[in-house]
């Protein structure tokens, strides 16, 4: 008999990103005033993360290392929640048998914690990533060597995960069983022992079954279906199903909604593991529109499931997507470009989280009050004389400030109508008050100086007093 329902366990929401990213001192910007906490909490809600969390899900992106001051600020402000992408992979875990290696897995883990952020484990058990070493372990002692890693990794982020996708890409696209070297040795029960053996380690972490092409309905997830159906009858620990949706633009996406619909319907919650969106490139308008509708389907789908717990693109940015690398001449997969712009896939999943973006009302660019320039009167090798002229732009002034750098060792030796100063290359100068009045669209020589060195004209910055 399928079991009921259960309760959720471990679900919970992240808060708001930027404190913690605060706390590490990451390149977010601090308020230049503190708020009430409602007002912080208004601020989460405008992030992707932020609108799935007043959803009770997550919104989140995956990640294999930090790229920069713009990356690791919208990494960690954007998303509530974060799937390390490889590195708690076997071949990064234990790279030889028996010796366990968490230092980069700890460091993006932890990192994310401190963030604020829920964090996905990704992957115990799979086919791919496997270091030399396992292909040569004896068959009969495969399945320990398998409850092994599965219990040490486990073991050693127990509290720090909410998912783990404890095996991954078990099933070909006919719905038979990859013939991966756990297929090989172990045989069919393989998966089953791979969830008792996570369970057994952290009975409190949610335990995923994860594998692409099953987002629709078709003959792979039927299979992964009665495989989940068969689970729960015999009452083998799984928790929920990871759809990675690697999709291609303009794919059929009509059974999305009923496909993790009927997997929820068995007792256990689904996700949206890997999302991302490939097309042709070079990308275009009509491109960029559809994939945001493509985008908005999939997350709408999610939110339409009540057990759909969340959502995880794979990277948040075309610059960082493994999608070039594998499929020559096709891209632009993510929702942020490579110079990490909002695209219109953007937006359609804010606004499909319920976000409402304001229109921005166009600001004409400020008028300079003033400019300034210097010209030099007289030159005599070891040093020169310069004049410095103001013009007024739409206004009068009734005084001035000026500021420049010079390029090089020029010195103000001495200077004449006004209060000026000297540190380093960068001089300040200001008027004497009877000579701050310049009428508007009128020009005024202001001042002189005598300065060593080569004659320059900088570029000055003029402010009305």
């Amino acid at each position: 008999m399928i079991s009921p329902p259960r309760a959720k366990r471990r679900r919970r929401l992240a808060v708001p990103a930027a404190a913690g990213l605060l706390a590490l001192g990451l390149g977010a910007a601090a308020p230049a005033a503190a708020g009430p906490a409602d007002e912080a909490f208004e601020t989460a809600q405008t992030t992707l993360g932020g609108l799935a969390a007043e959803q009770g899900r997550y919104f989140g992106s995956a990640m294999d290392g930090f790229h920069g001051d713009t990356y690791d600020r919208i990494l960690g402000t954007e998303f509530n929640s974060i799937t390390p992408g490889n590195a708690l992979k076997w071949d990064s875990t234990e790279p030889a048998q028996g010796q366990f290696d968490f230092t980069r897995a700890d460091e993006h883990v932890d990192w994310g914690l401190a963030n604020g952020q829920e964090v996905r484990g990704h992957t115990l058990v799979w086919h791919n990533q496997l270091p030399s070493w396992v292909d040569s372990v004896p068959d009969e002692a495969l399945l320990d060597v398998m409850r092994h890693h599965i219990t040490t990794e486990v073991d050693h982020f127990e509290d720090r995960l909410v998912h783990w996708d404890v095996v991954n890409e078990a099933f070909e696209e006919d719905g038979s069983r990859r013939r991966s070297v756990f297929q090989e040795k172990i045989g069919d029960d393989y998966i089953a022992e791979a969830f008792r053996a996570a369970h057994a380690a952290d009975p409190d972490v949610d335990l995923y079954y994860n594998d692409y092409n099953i987002i629709g309905v078709n003959a792979k997830s039927d299979a992964v279906y009665e495989m989940v159906r068969d689970f729960k009858e015999r009452g083998v620990p799984i928790d929920g199903v990871g759809f990675q949706g690697h999709l291609i633009l303009g794919q059929d996406l009509g059974s999305v909604q009923a496909n993790l619909q009927r997997f929820a319907d068995l007792g256990v919650d689904v996700a949206i593991t890997e999302l991302d969106i490939r097309m042709e490139l070079p990308r275009d308008e009509a491109k960029d529109a559809r994939q945001a509708e493509d985008y908005a389907t999939v997350v709408g789908a999610c939110l339409a499931v009540d057990r759909c717990v969340g959502v995880t693109i794979w990277d948040f940015s075309d610059g960082h997507s493994w999608i070039p690398g594998v499929f020559p001449g096709e891209g632009a997969a993510l929702i942020y470009d490579e110079d990490y712009e909002k695209k219109p896939s953007y937006h359609s999943v804010f606004e499909t989280l319920g976000g409402v973006e304001e229109p921005v009302d166009p600001v004409d660019p400020p008028v300079d009050e003033c400019t300034a320039v210097i010209e030099v009167i007289n030159d005599w090798g070891t040093g020169w004389q310069g004049s410095v002229t103001v013009t007024a732009a739409g206004t009068a002034l009734d005084g001035w400030s000026l500021a420049w750098h010079w390029p090089a060792d020029q010195l103000i030796q001495s200077a004449w109508n006004a209060d000026w100063s000297q540190s380093g290359t960068s001089v300040t100068a200001a008027d004497l008050g009877w000579n701050g009045q310049v009428s508007a669209g009128q020009s005024l020589e202001v001042f002189g100086f005598i300065a060593s060195g080569a004659p320059v004209e900088p570029e000055l910055s003029c402010t009305a007093a």
